[in-house]
């Protein structure tokens, strides 16, 4: 059994009784959205339908973040919607019909409204974030929501490559890619290290990929 079989395998078990939600943090670069697709991929080839909720869906959008000046530091935890978040994820664990969730847009750096359909065949909820083991500003109310909570751990010196890469590929020059991920990044990475401990297993990045 393969990595990422024995992770479908755990997964399985949690919606025995009944639809689970499995969240997967860690910081940026560390390739959560890649391993929560692969695992809704390998849920779905075993028979179990599952779903993927990304909690990037739930940024502010651009317009707020710039009325509220917080364009410069769009990914702190304080640039997304919680309360929306722990809201929609209440509502998945009831829903009894499908439901549609926001994604986040690369290409044109904003949220997409419903792009996204939860439904409601879906036994596995999979969601990843960034903060979602954080015990701070209103995310404390996310880990509660979530039958298990999985850890990515991807030393630095890998995230800072992938992320300097990701963000030239969406736009931006080499010089002011490098600020950002060496400011903005590497700050919402230290803060995300620190929720290390409210994960119920830790991962290696290489699962998934």
């Amino acid at each position: 059994m393969t990595g990422l079989e024995a992770l479908a395998a755990r997964a399985a078990a949690l919606a025995a009784d009944g639809r689970a939600i499995i969240g997967i943090a860690g910081p940026p670069g560390a390739g959560k959205s890649t391993l929560a697709r692969a695992l809704v991929r390998a849920l779905e080839a075993g028979g179990v339908p599952a779903a993927y909720l990304p909690m990037d869906g739930f940024h502010l959008p651009a317009a707020e973040l710039d009325l509220r000046g917080l364009a410069a530091r769009k990914g702190a935890p304080d640039t997304f919607d919680v309360v929306g978040y722990v809201a929609f994820l209440a509502q998945v664990r009831e829903a009894r019909e499908d439901v549609l969730a926001p994604d986040y847009d690369r290409a044109i750096h904003d949220v997409v409204p419903g792009a996204l359909p939860i439904h409601e065949s879906a036994r596995i909820v999979v969601t990843e974030g960034n903060y979602l083991g954080l015990g701070t500003g209103g995310w404390d109310r996310v880990r509660p929501r979530l039958d298990e909570l999985w850890f990515v751990d991807v030393p630095w010196e890998v995230t800072r490559a992938r992320l300097v890469e990701r963000r030239v590929a969406t736009g931006r020059e080499p010089e002011a890619a490098v600020a950002w991920v060496d400011s903005v990044d590497a700050a919402n990475t230290r803060l995300v290290e620190g929720s290390r401990g409210s994960a119920d297993l830790v991962l290696g990045g290489a699962v998934g990929r």
